[in-house]
């Protein structure tokens, strides 16, 4: 018969062979991640940035700190599909299109804090702005971030507490990702200005199944109404906090750049109908951006009305979402608000603020 002490060597030499596999397998898989660097946030030189996932929040941090870009467009969906490579011919800069699926206010408001102060020199801002920004409470804790996780540490200036979203199966997986990309054999899931055609193909439109999404569980009939009229304790009782984050964060921009903020088009179906109290709200909340950008001189433009474009229902996927085409129409729009201060012709948009002209 062994002795104790002989059995209890066996089990300590185990125990030290298993914690060394163990210590040596984490090490592995460590540098691995640590090598291919998935978010960006290790610390070697500032590399072009390769976007290998979907959720937005983790990937664009290290598409600002690149410093490849002077310009940004921010917002939701309802912006993601204007293209930075033809904002750049129309604006005469370098953009990256930072829109998130449903950002919250603050959500948008750190991509932009995080994009002043990574960017030397700020040439251009389009802000898209949809009713989110005029909640009453936007800007409270439960409205910050929604399911989708938000890795607040990459938007703050402290490299160190970065590394622990690399001890992550998200963070392998990404990497694997990126491993697969770099021997070509994986598209990149991002354009590296963060644009991406997230529609479905235009190909496969069906305007039938389209007015089914559009009009779902909505009145298809839309009569004019005469103006909401408030009483004044109602119209004292509308606050929208989250437009301090507006007027602070493009306070900031420098006085030659130049800044646009947009009201998204939707579908008429998804606006408020005419004469109803969320219309009134949502029309002093309009006036309420309009005054903070002619403080800043900035455009502010209206696509979210009833127009040729929102009404017709060939236009967009669903009440939120418009096709391609549309987009193409909306870039040309801001520019053209920008150039010319004057509401569109056509009724696609109204300026509600222009900078100062000198004649």
């Amino acid at each position: 018969m062994l002795p104790p002490s002989y059995a209890a060597s066996r089990w300590r030499r185990l125990f030290a062979t298993f914690a060394i596999t163990l210590a040596g397998v984490f090490a592995v898989i460590g540098g691995f991640v640590l090598a291919f660097d998935p978010f960006g946030v290790g610390p070697w030189p500032a590399r072009p940035p390769v976007l290998m996932d979907l959720n937005q929040r983790y990937m664009y941090p290290q598409v600002i700190r690149s410093r490849q870009f002077n310009a940004l467009v921010t917002g939701t969906s309802t912006v993601r599909l204007l293209d930075p490579a033809a904002l750049d011919k129309a604006f005469d800069a370098r953009f990256a299109n930072m829109a998130m699926n449903s950002a919250t206010a603050w959500e948008q408001a750190q991509i932009l804090d995080l994009f002043l102060r990574e960017t030397p020199a700020p040439r251009t801002l389009i802000m898209g702005l949809d009713p989110l920004w005029c909640q009453a409470d936007a800007a409270s804790d439960a409205r910050r971030v929604t399911f989708r996780a938000f890795p607040k540490t990459f938007y703050d200036d402290n490299p160190l507490n970065d590394w622990p979203e690399l001890l992550s199966l998200k963070a392998l997986e990404i990497a694997w990702r990126m491993m697969l990309h770099r021997f070509g054999l994986m598209a990149e899931r991002l354009r590296r200005d963060g644009y991406e055609v997230f529609t479905p193909d235009e190909t496969t439109y069906d305007l039938v199944r389209a007015r089914g999404h559009i009009w779902a569980g909505r009145d298809r009939t839309i009569v004019d109404a005469p103006a909401y009229k408030p009483t004044t304790a109602e119209r004292d009782g509308w606050v929208f906090p989250a437009l301090a984050w507006i007027d602070s964060l493009i306070a900031r921009m420098p006085k030659d750049a130049t800044v646009v903020l947009a009201f998204t088009p939707n579908h008429v179906a998804g606006q408020h109908p005419p004469g109803s109290p969320g219309l009134a709200r949502e029309m002093a909340c309009k006036a309420a951006v309009a005054t903070i950008g002619a403080r800043h001189g900035a455009t502010v433009v209206d696509f979210r009305i009833p127009s040729p474009v929102t009404r017709e229902d060939s236009n967009y996927w669903d009440a939120l979402h418009y096709r391609l085409p549309v987009a193409t129409r909306i870039l040309d729009g801001l520019a053209r608000a920008r150039a010319t201060g004057e509401d569109d012709p056509d009724g696609f948009y109204r300026v509600l603020a222009a900078p100062q002209r000198t004649r």
